[in-house]
């Protein structure tokens, strides 16, 4: 059991990718409190919160031979694989435009899983610990409305469109607004 808690989150995937299911079981130690935590933010009830965990590593397990540990981060696919998860519920539960039937293999490829840029920085879970004060304190210093437009792009998934519709504001304004936060959120982290 040992050998599993010291190799690296990289190395689990080309252990799951061979279907073995102790790695599956040491990257749910690593990381499932944090999905579920991140999960629970999103959608904002503990049982689905629980159920939606489990549906995603069902999704690492299934999707493993999918998954580059060549070129992709681990941590930030799983994070990405959560987050896509939890706001696809979120929608499909809020919104009547999107058919519960079309949930399917396909779709699942297309708008659940993951695709990393392979130039992005490799984040490992200590290093998003040891930045997690300095995120929150970023944060901390948008103003409310840029807190707003950022969680709902990136918690509730919307689109810049549905941005606008639910502000009733112009889409170029919406998208200068997305910009501004995430430009002085940037300048804020480059601050503290």
């Amino acid at each position: 059991m040992g050998k599993y808690k010291d190799i690296s989150d990289s190395e689990l995937f080309d252990k799951i990718k061979k279907y073995d299911s102790r790695a599956l079981e040491e990257l749910y130690e690593r990381y499932g409190k944090l999905l579920y935590s991140l999960v629970l933010h999103i959608v904002k009830d503990k049982e689905k919160a629980s159920e939606l965990v489990v549906d995603i590593f069902a999704l690492v397990w299934k999707n493993s031979e999918k998954y580059d540990t060549k070129l992709q981060n681990p941590f930030t696919w799983i994070l990405l694989l959560a987050r896509n998860k939890a706001v696809d519920y979120l929608k499909r539960e809020k919104y009547d435009d999107i058919e519960p039937g079309n949930y399917n293999d396909k779709y699942e490829e297309n708008f659940i899983m993951p695709v990393l840029d392979p130039n992005i920085d490799r984040l490992s879970f200590t290093t998003a610990n040891e930045m997690k004060d300095k995120i929150e304190r970023a944060f901390g210093g948008l103003t409310d409305a840029q807190k707003y437009v950022i969680n709902l792009s990136y918690y509730e998934g919307f689109t810049i469109q549905q941005i606008s519709k639910k502000l009733n504001i112009p889409v170029e304004t919406v998208r200068n607004k997305v910009m501004t936060a995430m430009g002085n959120l940037r300048d804020n982290l480059l601050k503290v």
